[in-house]
């Protein structure tokens, strides 16, 4: 007789060529698998996807359209339950649509007496107070909560939910392994040159935050024999704003300005970052992937999430898009670059702690669900 089959339902932010939210989802896959096996379990998942032909083609499970209500329908009844994350679900500072979405596919699921959890979401900013409602009324009747900072936790707090049942843990990515394909790649072209690693996206209606970046970047390529390496994570948005950085960079920098384009599988982009000797980020994946891989980051703030991210690790942004200081910037990215290996020290055991404590959400799910 062969392993128990769990069948699980995955909703979040999949299938829109965002690295960020593709590595989420392949984190949570690996680790819904890892425990399950300790469990003797065999796990089947389901994923809610924006692109399914892409989603099957990258992780090879079964898929249904998000969008598609009838579809939706028959991943639920098909299910023994469902997950909701993880990332920046429950928050309306770029759409209003997205907290009635994603609490309507937990109702949904609730409705149709599918036992719910919750998976190492950031929940916020809400502005909405209509919203504060729903979110505990759907919240309450899930079987497990968990978000990724104590921020989250405290939001959820204030809404009335009690504290005691939210657990924080780390963002899914933090326990993503690098893969052996990846990890015995032969080395990146152009050794002899420390590589920096740059994700930029748009943020600032002015570009004022690039162009400030733009002249920290100038600074440093003139301070140090370094590359930089763009590394677009949300596509094709990222690519643009990367290359509105390298216009401004001035003169001819041949080999040591590079973009690379058109990654879209997580262990893809998650071995150029952990080739890097510094990572530059706006965007929070590229500071996670670079924490997990021990590479020195250098946090530029456009959102709470950053700044919540960085303080786990003792660290605060080097700038925000509201006030950033060019100088300030190049200045601490030329301190980590030159002293990588105190901070890997110094950082080791937070970050181990952090990949370890990433694999809880999967464990608690897997057991309450053989309950």
């Amino acid at each position: 007789m062969g392993s128990p089959v769990q069948r699980i339902v995955l909703s979040g932010y999949y299938g829109y060529g965002n690295s960020g939210d593709e590595a989420v989802l392949q984190s949570i896959l690996f680790a819904l698998e890892e425990q399950g096996a300790k469990l003797g379990i065999r796990i089947e998942p389901i994923v809610l996807s924006g692109n399914p032909e892409q989603t099957v083609q990258m992780y090879g499970v079964r898929v249904y359209h998000r969008m598609q209500p009838l579809q939706v329908l028959q991943a639920l009844r098909e299910s023994d339950g469902l997950i909701s994350g993880g990332g920046s679900l429950l928050q309306d500072a770029t759409s209003a649509k997205s907290i009635p979405y994603y609490l309507g596919i937990l109702k949904l699921a609730q409705w149709m007496g599918k036992p719910t959890f919750v998976y190492s979401q950031g929940i916020g900013p809400v502005n909405r107070r209509m919203f504060n409602g729903w979110i505990r009324s759907v919240f309450q009747r899930c079987r497990y909560i968990s978000v990724r900072d104590t921020e989250s936790a405290d939001l959820l707090a204030s809404m009335r939910l009690p504290r005691e049942r939210i657990e924080v843990v780390p963002d899914p990515v933090m326990g993503l392994p690098l893969g052996s394909e990846a990890a015995a790649a032969s080395p990146l072209p152009g050794a002899g040159l420390r590589t920096v690693g740059v994700s930029v996206r748009f943020w600032n209606r002015d570009r004022s935050e690039l162009e400030a970046l733009s002249r920290s970047l100038a600074s440093l390529l003139a301070a140090r024999n370094v590359r930089l390496r763009f590394l677009p994570f949300h596509l094709p948005e990222d690519e643009v704003a990367s290359s509105y950085v390298i216009d401004r960079l001035g003169g001819d920098h041949g080999e040591r300005v590079e973009m690379v384009r058109g990654l879209a599988h997580p262990q893809e982009m998650l071995h150029q970052v952990a080739s890097c000797d510094l990572m530059i980020g706006m965007r929070l994946h590229a500071l996670i992937y670079a924490a997990s891989q021990y590479v020195p980051m250098v946090g530029i703030s456009y959102d709470p999430k950053i700044d919540q991210f960085l303080h786990r690790l003792g660290m605060t942004a080097a700038a925000s898009t509201a006030s950033f200081d060019a100088a300030a910037v190049t200045a601490e990215a030329i301190r980590l670059l030159d002293g990588r290996e105190a901070w890997a020290a110094d950082k080791q055991a937070a970050i181990a702690q952090l990949k370890a404590d990433a694999q809880r959400p999967a464990a608690q799910i897997l057991s309450l669900l053989l309950k």
